[in-house]
């Protein structure tokens, strides 16, 4: 197959940055060179490649919008580039960098005190600290108003106790981020230390999605925390800041999934002989192909103006929503077609297009379901909250 070639219908590439075009193609030369020659091995053995987390970090990928600390202070257009690379080659790998980076170090860098910041942001920057972020619980995914876990005060300490599940990263985790009911019902912060006595994982195994990913249950029985751990929001605005971020980068990361797919959908129509001619040459395989590459330049454009909101720091929970729920949702589609036009060569690991339909079906249902960002969107429309 012939190396890969980004999709840029519109020429929205003369939009970016110098800056940010050098960012997107150091960050895609990683790719192609470390990252696509052994992911779908690794994906097939159920392995997250816990070796390229230096050369991430060396990339400035993790927490790359954050200032200081030694992160690397792009901007979020450019952090929706890194993201976009880095889910070409597969979403486990940008969830891994979207969770630490977005979900953990964010949290940290808005709402930790000094101390916390210095403690633990230049390592995580470096890769020598991961984190996880535990909100979900097993009775609570869309609701999270509905959690159970309890952060008691005694003290200088919180007793921690409950379980949180589907957890990226958890168990390759120095620290979790984790959100509880105070003593007054009140939903808090807590930043966990993995060495703290009362904190135990298990990974979740035999997944069909996310396999070169690391997920898994967080439990937590009588862990006492620090209270200087606590982080300085309250109330469900502190993990939904961190989502928000999460799902911006999501909108962008599928798109290199998409793109992916398309590539790969394009280059294997061209060759693949039937009838006495390539198959790119039928109606309804070039009728595919202009729905892909349609919908990728829609959501190409989405991200960008969304990219150029959230920079100017105008952008909209509800925009947001828009993004993740359109873009994941057509990422998956063109996974499923690209398969189609593969035909029984579409099952196999020669080719990525199962391996992102896979990952995608996860991914169109975590950080908000397709669903629950309708939801978000009906309520923006009408005024009216159709999930309570």
């Amino acid at each position: 197959m012939k190396a890969f070639e980004s999709v840029d219908f519109l020429d929205l590439n003369s939009e970016l940055s110098p800056e940010e075009i050098l960012i997107r193609d150091t960050v895609r030369q990683y790719v192609n060179k470390e990252i696509m020659p052994r992911i779908a091995d690794d994906y097939e053995r159920g392995i997250f490649p816990k070796d390229l987390i230096p050369g991430l970090a060396e990339l400035g990928t993790l927490g790359s919008t954050i200032q200081g600390y030694g992160c690397a202070g792009v901007n979020y257009t450019a952090y929706g580039l890194i993201m976009q690379e880095l889910e070409r080659a597969d979403s486990g790998i940008r969830s891994f960098v979207s969770v630490q980076g977005a979900l953990c170090m964010f949290p940290i860098a808005e709402f930790g005190s000094e101390e916390l910041k210095k403690k633990y942001l230049p390592k995580m920057a470096k890769g020598e600290w991961i984190g996880c972020f535990g909100l979900t619980e097993p009775d609570f995914g869309s609701n999270p108003a509905g959690m159970r876990t309890t952060a008691i005060k005694d003290g200088n300490e919180y007793v921690l106790n409950g379980s949180k599940m589907w957890i990226t990263n958890g168990g390759i985790s120095q620290l979790a981020i984790v959100w509880a009911r105070d003593e007054r019902g009140k939903v808090i912060g807590l930043v966990v230390d993995r060495e703290l006595k009362g904190f135990k994982v298990r990974n979740i195994e035999k997944k069909f999605s996310l396999k070169a990913s690391v997920t898994s249950e967080l439990i937590f029985e009588d862990c006492r925390v620090p209270a200087s751990n606590k982080l300085n929001v309250e109330g469900l605005k502190g993990p939904f800041a961190c989502l928000n971020n999460a799902r911006f980068g999501i909108s962008w990361g599928v798109i290199g999934a998409s793109m992916a797919c398309y590539d790969e959908a394009v280059n294997y129509a061209k060759t693949r002989i039937q009838f006495d001619k390539p198959i790119a040459g039928f109606q309804l395989v070039q009728a595919k192909l202009v729905e892909m590459l349609t919908d990728i330049t829609l959501a190409q454009s989405l991200a960008l103006r969304i990219g150029r909101l959230k920079d100017s720091g105008k952008c909209t929970a509800q925009q947001i929503s828009m993004a993740k729920m359109n873009n994941v949702s057509k990422a998956l589609k063109h996974a499923r077609m690209c398969r189609d036009i593969l035909g029984a060569s579409g099952i196999t690991f020669e080719y990525q297009c199962a391996r992102h339909m896979l990952n995608l079906e996860s991914v169109n249902t975590y950080e908000g379901t397709e669903d629950i960002h309708r939801l978000v969107l009906g309520e923006y429309i009408t005024g009216i909250p159709a999930y309570k």
